[in-house]
């Protein structure tokens, strides 16, 4: 009976890890008859990652450990799976379609299936695997916008998907990281697709929103046009560029300029009180000096239009700017900074918000910022895609593992 308790409460419990570049983030929750829970947060400071990768195998490993040990104190249960985000500047999303004949003028599922397997067929590098194969809407004959064409009369059906790949090495260090902290991999999440399931209403993503996740090593993009993703990216340029820049220009150590822009950065001059001056303590152990913060402003904005500029380009690039009614949904630790919204406004010429973590219960007070959207959005994800465990790291070889891999993720999401 004791054994039987146990394996409810581990069915009930769904975990999910943050690998970030400036924080590890493991969140605890429980889902009820009320929905989902937040009972258990643990967060430490990241040191083996950077824009997203791992670069330190060791450091990462104890982080995690360190994380999934304050998230089991709070949550009062033990944690052994988890769905686990991934993002950095090798991810690539790109669109793909196929089209098949009906064979008896009337849509059965096995021509679903056929117009899935056509949109899937698509040859990617050895060095990369697919991620995520999202389904978006399906055309038959000249009729767009259908979503489930099973019954439907016509001739001619064709499958739109968007899939999001990425490096392999990439995916089996994370994988790796997590199987020595002794969690196993339930899934792997690109992290703005999580950090949408739990900022993004069903409106927005109806209307047209871009999700910007602006974290500390990278900035991620998803662009939701009609309910469905429709493009997917990530910027090398965040938060700890900006934390550099302030470093550099008031001559504070990497802590001292995070402490600054965290209490007072500001990325738009006209917000800032005049004569307002805070406190830094120089580099060196030299006596610490004044400055006004229309210094550190000066040193702040330019990093934040160059972040903006950038992400502008890649929503423009894309070709669904003209499409985005809902305007765009800032979240991430460094959407926090003052005067963000603002200033993301006048350069992407729409309407912007921040975005928090939302549908939950439990611990809404502490995961209430956007610091915890991507924590909190593998949550959501997994309560969505709940599965067997897919992924450990195992002596074989690689390519083959990966394409054991791309089979099941397939096989799940068709």
């Amino acid at each position: 009976m004791a054994v039987l308790k146990k394996a409810l409460k581990r069915s009930d419990t769904i975990v999910g890890v943050d690998f970030g570049t400036t924080k590890i983030c493991v969140v605890v929750g429980q889902l009820g008859s009320d929905g989902l829970n937040i009972v258990g947060i643990g967060k430490q400071p990241s040191l083996g990652i950077r824009k997203g990768i791992v670069v330190n195998i060791p450091s990462t490993v104890q982080a995690v450990k360190k994380a999934v040990e304050v998230a089991e104190l709070m949550a009062g249960c033990e944690v052994d799976t988890a769905c686990v985000g991934i993002a950095g500047h090798h991810i690539k999303g790109f669109n793909s379609g196929g089209v098949v004949a009906v064979k008896n003028k009337e849509v059965t599922a096995a021509d679903v299936e056929r117009a899935m397997d056509a949109a899937k067929a698509i040859a990617i590098p050895l060095d990369r695997e697919v991620l995520h194969v999202i389904p978006q809407e399906f055309i038959l004959d000249d009729q767009d916008g259908v979503r489930d064409p099973l019954g439907m009369a016509g001739v001619r059906l064709e499958g739109k998907v968007h899939i999001v790949t990425g490096a392999v090495s990439s995916a089996q260090n994370l994988v790796k990281c997590a199987n020595m902290a002794g969690i196993n991999v339930s899934d792997i999440v690109l992290e703005p697709l999580a950090s949408a399931e739990a900022v993004l209403t069903a409106d927005e993503k109806e209307l047209g929103v871009a999700l910007v996740d602006i974290g500390g090593g990278t900035t991620d993009i998803a662009l939701f046009v009609r309910g469905s993703v429709v493009h997917t990216s990530v910027i090398a340029m965040a938060g700890s560029h900006v934390t550099n820049d302030i470093a550099v220009g008031l001559r504070a150590s990497i802590q001292d300029a995070e402490k600054i822009k965290i209490n007072a950065g500001c990325a738009m001059g006209s917000l800032i009180p005049n004569e307002q001056t805070i406190e830094v303590a120089v580099v060196g152990g030299q006596k610490s000096r004044e400055v006004s913060r229309s210094v550190l402003n000066k040193i702040i904005e330019p990093r934040v239009e160059e972040i903006f500029s950038l992400v502008n380009r890649e929503i423009s690039a894309s070709g669904y700017k003209h499409l985005l009614s809902a305007g765009v949904v800032i979240t991430g630790g460094t959407s926090l900074l003052e005067g963000l919204p603002e200033i993301g406004e006048f350069i992407l010429e729409m309407p912007v918000r921040r975005g928090f973590p939302q549908g939950v219960g439990g611990l809404t007070d502490v995961v209430s910022s956007p610091i915890y959207s991507t924590a909190v959005g593998l949550l959501m994800y997994g309560v969505k895609n709940r599965s067997q465990v897919r992924f450990r790291v195992k002596e074989e070889n690689v390519y083959s593992k990966v394409m054991g891999r791309m089979k099941v993720w397939l096989g799940d999401v068709f």
